[in-house]
């Protein structure tokens, strides 16, 4: 297997309450899609929204899981200040701050918020990771 992630796709409880949090608020940029989905460029890969119950159904999974789910989405920004500025636009847009940013034990500086299912996203800038341009996201460099 080539390593690569080629989609996320987020089980959602109120999909156009979602969309407009992620195309509005956050910017994303949506794709063509039919009424019961939604799609995002992510550069390089797509974050899809789904209904929570009809994504289940999909898996062969129940539907009502709850609490952490054992993973979280992280956007690596080129700075401190883009981190904060990031966490503020995702609140702006009714996310809940999660954790504030902060300098943290790896050397780097990140905070957490949750959408508006309760997924966690890590913004965070970390000094091992080029990010390159804004139309390019989170270049590893070999740490030093």
């Amino acid at each position: 297997m080539k390593p690569r992630i080629s989609m996320i796709t987020l089980g959602v409880r109120d999909l156009a309450a979602s969309v407009r949090f992620y195309e509005q608020g956050l910017g994303l940029p949506r794709m063509d899609s039919p009424p019961e989905v939604a799609f995002f460029t992510l550069n390089g890969s797509w974050l899809g929204l789904y209904g929570r119950e009809s994504l289940a159904e999909d898996a062969g999974v129940p539907a009502d899981g709850n609490g952490f789910a054992g993973f979280t989405i992280a956007h690596n920004v080129d700075s401190e200040a883009a981190v904060d500025e990031l966490l503020g636009q995702a609140v702006s847009a009714g996310a809940r701050l999660v954790k504030p940013a902060q300098k943290v034990f790896w050397g780097g500086y990140s905070g957490y918020f949750a959408d508006p299912d309760g997924y966690l996203w890590e913004v965070a800038h970390n000094p091992f990771f080029w990010v390159g341009p804004k139309d390019e996201r989170c270049i590893t460099r070999p740490f030093n």
